[in-house]
C-alpha cells in the first residue's frame, strides 16, 4: 500500500500534503496515513485534493453530518462543474457551445461566437484582474452572444437533437451524486450562467432531471411558433450570481430550514451562490480547478475549502455526501 501511495503522490508537486515515504519510519508513515483518513473520507487523501485548512474542513463535515440530511442543501454551478472540462484531450462543450450546431446557427454565427470566446474567456480566468474589472466585460460578452443567438431564430424543437449530437458529458459519478441527493431528499440548486433550456435537456437526456433539482439560469423566450425571440429576465453571468442568489434562490420554499450548504463551482464568482441562504450555519465549498493551474492555484486555495485539480469526477462530492448523510455518531 505504501508503495502505491508514494508513486501516486510523489510526482504531484502541487499536493500540499506530500507523503515523505522514502526516509520516514513505517510507524510515522502509518501515523500520517491515519491523519489523512481520520475523517473516514479516504478520498480526501487523493493527490488532486488541495486544502488550506484541513482541520476546518473536517470540523465542518462533522457538524453537517451531525445535523443530518434534513439540514442540507447543495448549490452547484453547471458548466465545467457538473459537466466535464475535457475528455480524451478535447474540451467538452458548455451549454452555449452546444448551440454551435448547424441545426441551430450558421457558420458566420459560429465564427463570431468563437471569436467572442477567445476574447473574453481569458479575461474571465485572468488571475491578475479584479472582479470589478471583469464585471462589465462579462456583461458585454453574454449580451453579444445572446444577441447573436436571437438573430439566428433558433427553433425550440431542435434543442433536444442538438444536445444528442453534442459531446456534452457530465462528470464521472454524476448518477451516484444525483441519486444520493434524491434518496436523501436533499434539494439541489443548479445556478448557471449558461443557457437553462440546454442545461435542462442535458440532465434530462442523462436521466437525472429529478424532482429535487431546481435550476436558475438564462432561459430562452420563444414566440408562439417556437422561435427564439429574446432571453428572459435578468442576465446571469459568472460574476453576478450573488444578485441572482439573493433575488431568486431565496424564494424557493424547498431550501428553507436548510442552513448547511455544500457548494460546488469552478470559478471564484461561484462562491457567492450561497448568499441567498437564510440563517447559514455551515458552508463547505469545493472548487474545480480545471486549467491554468499554476496561475490560479493560490487564489483557489485561499478561496475554496477544497480545491480539486484537473479532476473530472464527482468522487470527492460523492464521498462527502455519503458521509454527511450517514447516521453514524449522530446525536
Amino acid at each position: 500500500m505504501l508503495k502505491r501511495l508514494n508513486a501516486a503522490c510523489a510526482s504531484d508537486k502541487q499536493n500540499i500534503y506530500p507523503l515523505p515515504l522514502i526516509y520516514t519510519p513505517v510507524r510515522s508513515v502509518l501515523a500520517i496515513w491515519h491523519q489523512l483518513t481520520k475523517a473516514e473520507i479516504p478520498e480526501l487523501a487523493k493527490c488532486s485534493v488541495l486544502m488550506r485548512e484541513r482541520s476546518r474542513v473536517e470540523e465542518t463535515i462533522h457538524a453537517m453530518q451531525r445535523a443530518g440530511a434534513g439540514s442540507l442543501q447543495v448549490i452547484s454551478d453547471f458548466d465545467m462543474t457538473l459537466t466535464r472540462f475535457a475528455h480524451n484531450g478535447k474540451r467538452v462543450p458548455t451549454t452555449h457551445n452546444i448551440l454551435d450546431n448547424q441545426l441551430l446557427i450558421d457558420e458566420d454565427c459560429t465564427k463570431k461566437m468563437r471569436d467572442l470566446l477567445n476574447t473574453y474567456y481569458p479575461i474571465e480566468i485572468d488571475a491578475s484582474r479584479t472582479t470589478e474589472e471583469k464585471l462589465p466585460l462579462m456583461v458585454e460578452w453574454w449580451t453579444k452572444v445572446h444577441e447573436l443567438l436571437i438573430q439566428q431564430r433558433i427553433r425550440k424543437d431542435m434543442l433536444a437533437q442538438a444536445v444528442r449530437e453534442s459531446s456534452a458529458m457530465l462528470r464521472d459519478g454524476y448518477k451516484v451524486f444525483f441519486d444520493r441527493l434524491t434518496e436523501q431528499q436533499v434539494p439541489l440548486l443548479i445556478f448557471s450562467a449558461g443557457v437553462g433550456d440546454v442545461l435542462e435537456e442535458v440532465i434530462r437526456q442523462n436521466h437525472v432531471f429529478l424532482p429535487n433539482v431546481h435550476i436558475i439560469s438564462n432561459y430562452m423566450d420563444f414566440d408562439q411558433t417556437g422561435v427564439l425571440k429574446a432571453f428572459k429576465g435578468q442576465l446571469i453571468h459568472t460574476f453576478n450570481k450573488r444578485e441572482g442568489a439573493l433575488s431568486r434562490a431565496a424564494g424557493l420554499r424547498e431550501l428553507h430550514g436548510r442552513p448547511n450548504v455544500l457548494l460546488l463551482g469552478d470559478s471564484l464568482g461561484d462562491l457567492t451562490m450561497a448568499d441567498g441562504v437564510s440563517e447559514q450555519q455551515n458552508i463547505l465549498t469545493i472548487g474545480y480547478l480545471n486549467d491554468q493551474v499554476d496561475e490560479r492555484k493560490e487564489s483557489y486555495i485561499n478561496s475554496f475549502d477544497i480545491v480539486l485539480v484537473k479532476d473530472e469526477t464527482m468522487d470527492i462530492p460523492n464521498a462527502i455526501l455519503r458521509y454527511i448523510t450517514s447516521s453514524r455518531d449522530r446525536k
